[in-house]
């Protein structure tokens, strides 16, 4: 990785975009998908998502249409993850593939995560944004 070059946090799978887009296109409120993560539930963490504008020092992603916006508290819980969309006949719901979690409760609601180590990631892939 060159010094121009900026690791991104997250990346989000062409299935999380199109959705991301979905739930803005339905929503007046703010100008991207914020994704942090808060103390809760039997594992002791949970994944937490609203519509909200960027605040300073958060990550933002821009999709085609879009953007994903990784809380500043978030970042080092949510570094190397990939985010993706799980549907079936009934349903919809974004899912993480999350190097950083280490456990799941049994239920889904919540997951245990630790910071993620920036230097072991060093090489961690580009995140495709448009």
């Amino acid at each position: 990785m060159t010094s121009m070059q900026k690791m991104s946090v997250m990346n989000v799978s062409p299935a999380a975009a199109e959705r991301v887009r979905s739930l803005l296109a339905a929503s007046a409120e703010g100008e991207g998908l914020r994704v942090s993560v808060e103390k809760g539930g039997c594992a002791g963490m949970s994944y937490k998502m609203e519509i909200a504008e960027p605040k300073r020092g958060d990550e933002v992603i821009d999709i085609e249409g879009g953007r994903v916006i990784v809380d500043a508290a978030a970042v080092l819980y949510l570094l190397g993850t990939t985010m993706d969309v799980k549907t079936t006949q009934f349903s919809s719901t974004f899912v993480f593939e999350n190097p950083n979690q280490t456990s799941a409760c049994g239920c889904g609601e919540s997951v245990e995560l630790t910071p993620a180590d920036p230097e072991r990631l060093g090489a961690a892939p580009q995140m495709g944004s448009s």
